[in-house]
Order: structure tokens, then sequence, then C-alpha cells
């Protein structure tokens, strides 16, 4: 499956990619490393809000080495859930950012996934969980997007 989504934040090309390219501590929301047990692994909680409440699951993340493709900066990412990640696909995406303007970028994510628990997952997926992983996305990149544009006056 295929998710896209994409943001536009208050930076030149130049503030976002220094923000973005300074280190994911500044941009991953809710990052915490867990080098007790696995190293220089990356931890975090992904997840959306549903009224007042936040549905939230435990991820590791992997991240790439950054590359330019066309004129965008983007950067690979896997996350995987911590626990029973057999019910949970992993997911690979790239968060992507580009020039909209002299003072304005785009912050996108391209990701893709496979539903666990094949036939039976891929019926979820299309009744229920495709939603849940777009509800999940949307949430990343805004958070992601509130912390870059947060670094704006850091960097600008």
């Amino acid at each position: 499956m295929f998710l896209r989504y994409y943001v536009d934040l208050p930076l030149s090309l130049g503030q976002a990619e220094t923000a973005l390219l300074e280190g994911p501590e500044h941009w991953v929301p809710g990052l915490f490393a867990d080098a007790e047990h696995r190293g220089r692994a990356l931890l975090t909680e992904v997840g959306f809000a549903v009224d007042t409440h936040r549905i939230d699951r435990e991820v590791e993340l992997e991240l790439g080495r950054p590359y330019l493709s066309g004129s965008a900066t983007r950067i690979p990412l896997t996350w995987r859930a911590t626990s029973r990640e057999r019910l949970f696909p992993q997911l690979e995406a790239d968060i992507e950012i580009a020039a909209l303007g002299a003072d304005r970028s785009q912050l996108s994510m391209d990701a893709r996934y496979r539903p666990p628990l094949a036939l039976v997952g891929r019926g979820l997926d299309r009744a229920l969980l495709h939603r849940v992983a777009e509800a999940t996305i949307k949430d990343f990149v805004d958070r992601v997007a509130e912390r870059l544009s947060a670094r704006r006056t850091v960097v600008g």
C-alpha cells in the first residue's frame, strides 16, 4: 500500500534542510534512544488523536543517509513496531523537503507498507487499517512540521 502526505512550512528550503539535517533528535517527535537494549536504536511513538485521546504504538526507527532527488532533499526511513511485530506492518518511507518559493517549503512523506496477516490482513486493511495508517502518517508529518518550524528561530 502507498501513502503520501504533505504540509507547507513557513521556512525557506535552506532553513528547512538545515533543521532536518541537524539530526533526528531535532525533528523526530518523542524520540528517545534505548542504548541499553538496542545499541543506537532510535525509538519513538507514532499514532494519532481520537477526540481527546491518543492512540500510540512504540516503533523502532531507522534512518538512512540523506540524498538529493531533483531539487528536493530526502531521508529514507523505516519503522517497525517494537511489540506484536506480526500484527503491525513495517513501514518504509522517505521524508522530503522541497522548495515552494523563496520563503516556503514543503515537507512530505511517501510511505509504503504491506498489510500483515496475508489475506486476512489485506481485508482488514481495506476495511480499516489503511485509514489508521493514513492518520498515523498525517500525525507524524504534522508533528515533524511543528518541530521544524519551531527550529526556525534557531537556524534562521
